[in-house]
């Protein structure tokens, strides 16, 4: 016959829990509470954004979030409003509607956790000024308003050229840069300002293919760190080999989401129209199995 068994009590006899346990347990429970709201709060959310330049829509009644960690490709063709996206989330021009939150916060309290990076054309390359200095600018926005940079913010920069192939040319004025070199400069500005998010105006536009590998061969690690990055992409061909998260832009929203989900031939029909005859390849390329 089976012995009974002990009662609850003495189970507490054996293995008592003490007030710090009790509270290091409690304090687990909200931390790993604390972690999984973190996960589910979007790195971007952008909710009924509108923009007009002299009372024209540029971009109107914009709804999308995206989740923090993911390689996002904005697509749409010429004129879809994309940059104009880009400058209304940065606060670089005034919305006519609509709100942009960070990580679940207003823009103005999270702007230190983005970086970005223009388009090449939107920047005076005939500024006196050398590569080191470019990308030491990266480091202000953690500097109080009479600091200046100290030896980590330069040693930073020195490093963010070095991660970019850019370091032996740190002390070359800008205006003696190839296209490609200028835009792997700019990149390493941004890497300076250690961003959580960045938000790249097609840093892959007029580059060698050495220079788009190595950009990208970036962006992949800036992505496995858990970093989220948002680049202004061209090239339907290489959308689903480049990124894993997908916003569809013609002025208004057409689809976001995971790649695999949205950059199908339906929503680039809707997102090209007639205009997308000419890529039926590409069409065909993403087409389902």
């Amino acid at each position: 016959m089976s012995s009974p068994a002990p009662p609850a009590h003495s189970i507490w006899k054996e293995a008592p829990f003490t007030v710090n346990q009790v509270q290091t347990t409690e304090l687990r429970r909200q931390e790993a509470a604390g972690d999984a709201q973190a996960a589910r709060v979007p790195a971007v959310e952008v909710h009924d954004l509108s923009v007009a330049y002299q009372k024209r829509p540029v971009i109107w009644g914009i709804d999308f979030q995206i989740p923090a960690g993911k390689l996002v490709g904005l697509v749409g063709p010429n004129g879809a409003g994309k940059s104009t996206l880009l400058k209304a989330i940065l606060g670089l021009v005034p919305p006519a509607s609509g709100w942009v939150k960070i990580f679940g916060r207003p823009y103005d309290a999270q702007r230190r956790r983005l970086g970005y990076v223009p388009q090449r054309e939107s920047v005076d390359w005939d500024f006196p000024t050398s590569v080191f200095d470019v990308v030491l600018m990266g480091r202000y926005g953690h500097l109080g308003l009479f600091r200046r940079p100290g030896k980590a913010d330069r040693e930073m920069a020195w490093e963010c050229l070095r991660r970019v192939g850019m370091a032996d040319f740190a002390h070359r004025q800008i205006s003696q840069l190839s296209g490609g070199q200028q835009q792997r400069v700019f990149l390493a500005r941004a890497l300076a300002q250690d961003a959580d998010i960045y938000f790249m105006d097609e840093p892959l536009a007029g580059v060698d293919a050495a220079t788009e590998h190595a950009i990208l061969e970036l962006l992949g690690v800036l992505r496995d760190q858990g970093k989220t990055v948002v680049v202004v992409h061209h090239d339907l061909q290489t959308v689903s080999a480049y990124f894993d998260w997908v916003l569809l832009l013609n002025m208004q929203l057409v689809a976001c989401g995971p790649t695999k989900d949205v950059f199908t031939p339906e929503n680039l029909q809707k997102t090209y129209g007639g205009r997308l005859t000419v890529l039926a390849h590409t069409a065909h390329t993403v087409s389902p199995a």
